[in-house]
């Protein structure tokens, strides 16, 4: 094994290239406990810090909490009176316990062409390009069409409580002016019928809830089985919740997604048939299965200590993935299928976005991938999981899912994400640079 390069073909590459090694070399792991957090993020955010500072902006740089490092930089557009554009990337990674790496997962090692380490795709990858193309820009004297907000967060991978959602909250001065959002998880490239590509792009996300089910009632000895065993009735309730199909709903995003794909396949989309006709696309078809319709996952049964002790307590954890406009009829759903005796608890709770798929951003994303890629096609598609856009909503931000890459057509992006041997191919980092950079000058 040993370290092959593509050459880049420009300074904007290169650089791009060395900011997200040095980025995957720090390991700002979120554990989520602040406890033993670290502080990963603050170094990751000084180093930001430190790199926009060297050509030149003023930045403001904000710890939540010690260790917990945001930072944020500013350029001057060309027409002040346009909305901003928030242009922004989290620090944090996910942990790596209990997982087999073949590589070391914080050294950002090439091999045959491929960026390993945790963060090549989730993402310090796109953390590096634009602080790569703000650089550039700020050195080359360039004056984008807007103003752009240059924004690194800590957090994200917990819920961006001492990240996005903190900023957003106590410091939302930062973000003054600003409309629109462009980051995470969308961009990569997905085969389209036999020859061209699709680059999806996050126009809506799915609401994410945690929801708790629970059931009390009077212990007793277990050699006497009761009618309200606490126990059985949160099982019978999480038995049917995880049994239960919410129906297919085609979203503005999924119906033209749909569309596309069915144009460049020959498939007649069903909704009848739909999950297996998707199996048709591959990864692609898994990706755009998790977007048809709300879903709930069982993920936790806590109840009992002892074997011979009926218990006055049982619960489990929900994990509720809810589609735009749909919050009021899934809690309605989940109330009916709990039944009686079992409260459904919403307690941590994200509601979903929803942007503009026409908007004049997304035909900007779409130049700038054809002057790449002329056979490309930026598609719409609702992103069934979640991010920091949620947060910057609050203000009135719409928010795309936009990380230029193209890749081999068998490259699953988004299987990357949260698993072993992360990795990118480095090639696929120089198009995400030359990309990115051609979207902020006209954004």
């Amino acid at each position: 094994m040993g370290e092959r390069i593509p050459p880049a073909g420009s300074a904007l590459e290169a650089e791009a290239l060395r900011f997200i090694r040095d980025l995957i070399r720090i390991e700002s792991v979120n554990t989520g406990d602040l406890e033993t957090v670290g502080d990963g993020e603050a170094r990751a955010a000084r180093y930001v810090r430190d790199a926009l500072e060297e050509v030149g902006y003023e930045t403001t740089y904000l710890e939540s909490h010690p260790g917990r490092g945001n930072v944020f930089a500013r350029l001057r557009g060309a027409d002040p009176a346009r909305g901003a554009l928030v242009v922004h990337a989290h620090l944090d990674v996910v942990p790596v316990d209990g997982q087999d790496w073949t590589r070391p997962p914080f050294g950002a090692e090439i091999d045959e062409g491929l960026l390993y380490g945790r963060g090549a795709v989730d993402m310090k990858n796109f953390a590096g390009v634009i602080l790569a193309v703000a650089r550039a820009f700020r050195q080359e004297g360039v004056v984008p069409a807007r103003d752009l907000v240059f924004a690194f967060f800590a957090d994200e991978e917990a819920g961006g409580v001492w990240g996005a959602r903190w900023v957003v909250e106590h410091h939302p001065e930062v973000f003054a002016g600003a409309t629109e959002a462009l980051s995470e998880v969308g961009g990569f490239s997905v085969p389209l019928g036999e020859t061209r590509r699709a680059y999806l792009v996050a126009t809506a996300e799915k609401g994410v809830a945690w929801v708790g089910l629970r059931a009390t009632g009077r212990p007793g000895h277990g050699s006497r089985p009761t009618a309200d065993n606490t126990v059985v009735r949160v099982a019978g309730a999480v038995a049917r919740i995880g049994a239960h199909r919410f129906p297919v709903t085609r979203t503005p995003a999924v119906a033209e997604l749909l569309e596309r794909f069915g144009e460049a396949s020959g498939i007649a989309f069903d909704d009848e048939r739909i999950d297996e006709q998707l199996a048709a696309l591959g990864f692609t078809g898994d990706l755009i299965g998790a977007s048809l319709r709300d879903t709930v996952s069982p993920t936790v049964l806590t109840a009992g200590s002892k074997t011979n002790v009926i218990p006055a307590l049982a619960e489990a954890a929900l994990d509720v993935r809810i589609l735009p406009g749909h919050v009021d009829e899934v809690r309605a759903e989940l109330d009916a299928l709990a039944g009686p005796g079992v409260e459904v608890d919403f307690g941590r709770w994200i509601p979903p976005i929803d942007a503009d798929p026409a908007a004049p951003l997304v035909g900007v994303l779409q130049d700038a991938i054809a002057g790449e890629d002329p056979d490309g096609v930026v598609v719409p598609y609702l992103l069934p999981a979640s991010t920091d856009n949620k947060h910057l909503s609050r203000l009135g931000i719409a928010g795309y899912g936009f990380v230029p890459l193209r890749v081999p057509d068998g490259f699953d992006v988004f299987g990357q994400f949260h698993t072993a041997d992360e990795h990118i191919p480095v090639e696929s980092l120089y198009f995400s640079a030359r990309v990115t950079a051609e979207v902020l000058r006209r954004a």
